[in-house]
């Protein structure tokens, strides 16, 4: 069976502390996103990335504290609410039902030790907004973010493991890092190609290494 992390040793010590971390520090929570499988495949992304393992260290705890923080704050109140952490800056996206609330997740995250900047792209919906076609709109985001996944990874000179990307309806939010704004172009295109995708905004730092 193929292993699930690179084959250089000092890969294989980074993947394991990472994923225990992410799911020990995680708790149960009402509606905040929450899949296990997506952390998973969160740490297998982060062994993969070019990056040192204290830098993903950093961004592991920071988005465990952000889970635990929201979720112990807000609780209930959040409908569905998603963080993605890259060097340290913090991507929230969603759908909240009050701007208050929107304002109250991205204050929580921006307290949390070692965050350097927070893009809250959270989408204030009313609750009978949101019910209008909610399975619908589940699925189609699911399977956008899969095809988004997908296409990166067979598209050339894009350097998947280096982005993070959300589907919210349709709108697509990336984030990371591109090697060039040529890579960023190229990811962006992709991304709009895919049927379903409404709109894509991107919150990717362009650096090279």
């Amino acid at each position: 069976m193929r292993s699930l992390t690179p084959g250089r040793p000092d890969m294989q010590k980074i993947f394991y502390p990472v994923l225990f971390a992410l799911l020990c520090h995680v708790s149960p929570v009402h509606a905040f996103d929450f899949n296990p499988l997506g952390y998973i495949k969160g740490a297998v992304e982060a062994v993969a990335e070019d990056r040192s393992s204290s830098d993903i260290g950093k961004d592991t705890k920071i988005k465990a504290s952000i889970v635990s923080k929201i979720t112990d704050q807000m609780g209930s109140d959040v409908v569905s609410v998603s963080s993605d952490v890259y060097e340290q800056d913090v991507m929230l996206t969603g759908i909240v039902e009050t701007l208050k609330q929107k304002q109250q997740a991205s204050g929580i995250a921006k307290l949390v030790k070692g965050v350097k900047k927070v893009y809250n792209e959270i989408i204030v919906h009313k609750k009978n907004d949101k019910d209008k076609g909610a399975v619908e709109g589940f699925v189609d985001d699911t399977v956008i973010e899969k095809k988004t996944n997908a296409l990166l990874l067979e598209g050339k000179n894009v350097n998947v493991t280096n982005f993070r990307w959300r589907s919210v309806g349709g709108h697509v939010f990336l984030f990371g890092r591109a090697l060039s704004k040529t890579e960023l172009n190229k990811a962006i295109k992709i991304v709009k190609s895919i049927k379903g995708v409404s709109k894509v905004t991107s919150r990717v730092k362009v650096k090279a290494k």
